[in-house]
């Protein structure tokens, strides 16, 4: 018994091993004539296996460039179009560098870090007072969806503080919102709570 793991890859594997062994007897036909013949004839067969290709409007270029390929481009017929080997066909894409820098704390992510230095490179401005008040409550959200019991709020300064390597400071004045506010925030309401809220404010605005 042969098993498929024994046989030659298939280039296209869409059309099965019948059409690959189709297009290699045509190959080998004695003349263009029946090669033309028999190429025409494969196509109507590719056709049908995949009937979602005509779609297309350019589907027979398609199905004729897909013949080539499983042919290995050669495949001496009268081809309507003119096939172009890809020079992309076993092109192998380049590795995505992964980010050198790595994270100091998990929890936060690579976004809350990066966010982090970017206000810290800003002027100090009350706009990047704002924006680091709200990168802190960030920071303090992230922390509870890591850690859902509790969060020493002078711990995310602190950690605010190392992240900006010093820079940033939040400013006199501000305070976090507490724990259970945040966590109250962060739970997802229940369908059709928000429309029974609202219908409960109607009974009470008409009595």
């Amino acid at each position: 018994m042969e098993y498929n793991t024994q046989r030659p890859q298939l280039k296209i594997a869409d059309y099965g091993r019948t059409v690959q062994k189709m297009i290699e007897q045509a190959r080998q036909l004695p003349t263009r004539e029946l090669r033309t013949a028999m190429a025409e004839t494969i196509i109507g067969v590719m056709t049908q296996l995949n009937p979602k290709v005509k779609e297309r409007t350019d589907y027979m270029h398609i199905l004729w460039d897909h013949l080539m390929i499983m042919a290995d481009y050669d495949f001496d017929c009268d081809c309507p179009y003119t096939i172009v080997r890809e020079e992309t066909e076993h092109f192998h894409p380049n590795r995505i560098p992964l980010p050198g820098n790595k994270i100091r704390y998990r929890h936060y992510g690579r976004a809350i870090e990066d966010m982090v230095r970017a206000v810290s490179a800003m002027p100090a401005s009350p706009g990047r007072d704002t924006l680091t008040c709200q990168l802190a409550s960030a920071m303090k959200r992230q922390y509870l969806q890591w850690n859902r019991d509790t969060v020493d709020d002078k711990l995310i300064e602190e950690q605010l503080l190392e992240i900006s390597e010093g820079k940033l400071t939040l400013p006199e004045g501000f305070s976090f919102r507490s724990t259970d506010e945040v966590l109250a925030a962060m739970s997802p309401q229940p369908a059709g709570a928000s429309k029974k809220k609202k219908k409960k404010k109607k009974k009470t605005t008409a009595s």
